[in-house]
């Protein structure tokens, strides 16, 4: 009795994520404007960041306590994650309207280089599926001095594999010496049906799974100690939980985010080592 009661989680959480993809869900109108409002003051806060003096990374911004044991976790070649919430004026937690909007911090260490080395490396766009876990297939679209456009395919795996066909605006900024900072906004997102089949499509942008509506990231890079320290925020929306089901995959469906992050720093640090 105590080993079915133990198993019964499980055996919910797989039946909803493989029933989910039947489950279409629609992006509304209201969701995409809570996910802007938040976008908006989210920005606010690290343009402040950025524009301060009282110090570029986040972990200078933290309390004393905090920023140890980002640090020690850095010099173990660890990676530091920690979910963030951004408040509205009258400091209330942010939320999206029918949707759920996930908002995670990491930070890693990358040895042995320099900032701009970094840089040239993360902008080879032609060649970051060779590196990033999650990317199947990576093509620079266009350039315009800083601004970069971009087509990823991505694949995301947990109980279901999702793949998506998607195109990001990257806008790239030098914050001083040793310094630098991008922001990647997504502009198109389009799951794909039956992928790697001859019968592989897309379905329609904002009705589908709703596993992944809308991606931007924040990227901070400092030299430091012989290295480069590299700080992201990653910001998605997805579709909200169903009401009854919040109690089984409440956390699961957080997971997926901060995974697809730790994913994408750790392939970073990783992959510079082979392609410079």
């Amino acid at each position: 009795m105590k080993r079915r009661s133990i198993h019964r989680p499980l055996f919910l959480l797989m039946l909803f994520g493989l029933s989910l993809p039947l489950m279409a869900a629609v992006l509304q109108a209201k969701t995409m404007k809570s996910w802007e409002n938040y976008v908006q003051q989210t920005e606010k806060r690290i343009n402040s960041e950025l524009q301060g003096n009282a110090g570029f990374l986040r972990m200078d911004l933290v309390k004393p306590a905090i920023a140890a044991k980002m640090r020690a976790q850095l010099k173990t070649g660890g990676v530091y994650i920690e979910r963030l919430t951004t408040v509205d004026a009258a400091g209330h937690e942010m939320h999206a309207d029918d949707g759920l909007i996930h908002h995670w911090y990491g930070v890693i260490f990358v040895p042995g280089l320099k900032v701009d080395a970094l840089l040239r490396w993360v902008q080879d766009y032609d060649h970051q599926n060779q590196y990033y876990k999650e990317v199947e297939q990576s093509k620079l679209l266009s350039r315009n001095g800083d601004t970069f456009r971009i087509y990823l395919r991505l694949m995301r795996k947990k109980v279901v594999t999702v793949h998506y066909n998607t195109e990001h605006s990257v806008i790239y900024q030098n914050n001083g010496p040793g310094k630098a900072s991008s922001r990647s906004y997504s502009t198109r997102i389009a799951q794909i049906d039956n992928a790697g089949s001859p019968s592989e499509k897309e379905l329609t942008i904002g009705d589908d799974s709703g596993y992944l509506w809308r991606l931007n990231s924040y990227w901070r890079f400092r030299e430091a100690d012989g290295g480069v320290i590299v700080e992201c925020e990653s910001i998605s929306l997805s579709r909200g939980i169903p009401f009854g089901f919040g109690w089984i995959i409440g956390s699961y469906v957080e997971s997926i985010p901060r995974e697809s992050l730790e994913s994408t720093l750790t392939s970073m640090r990783d992959g510079v080592r082979q392609g410079i």
